[in-house]
């Protein structure tokens, strides 16, 4: 277990934390406009931020470790990871989707958030 996470893998977590929840709020403004926002939609969608933060969280731990191992022993760790957490995600996604007090599409929504992020920032920082 790494006994300090790296400043630049929280300093990221917080940037995709904040896009997640900037996301989040214009997806209950969707739910709203439509007329289908209720409880449930506030629930999934805290619901599945959190699983795509913690995603994002696990992720960048991984990569922090990678960073002082062998290229191949890195590229063994980061595809037995990305595996261990699509399974994580899978196993809380259906999870969520089987609990009736989570609306299911506001679970999944914000599960493509920390990608969008990823995108933004990306772009955003192309000239630097």
């Amino acid at each position: 277990m790494l006994k300090k996470v790296d400043p630049v893998v929280m300093k990221e977590t917080r940037y995709i934390a904040i896009t997640v929840l900037i996301l989040s709020a214009l997806m209950q403004a969707v739910f709203l406009i439509i007329g289908q926002w209720n409880y449930t939609v506030l629930l999934g969608n805290l619901y599945g931020a959190v699983i795509a933060v913690g995603n994002f969280f696990l992720m960048g731990l991984t990569v922090q470790k990678c960073l002082t191992m062998e290229p191949d022993d890195a590229k063994k760790r980061m595809k037995l990871s990305q595996q261990g957490r699509l399974l994580m995600l899978l196993v809380f996604c259906m999870t969520g989707a089987a609990l009736p007090w989570l609306n299911t599409i506001a679970l999944l929504v914000p599960q493509f958030f920390p990608r969008i992020g990823v995108t933004v920032r990306g772009l955003t920082m192309k000239g630097e």
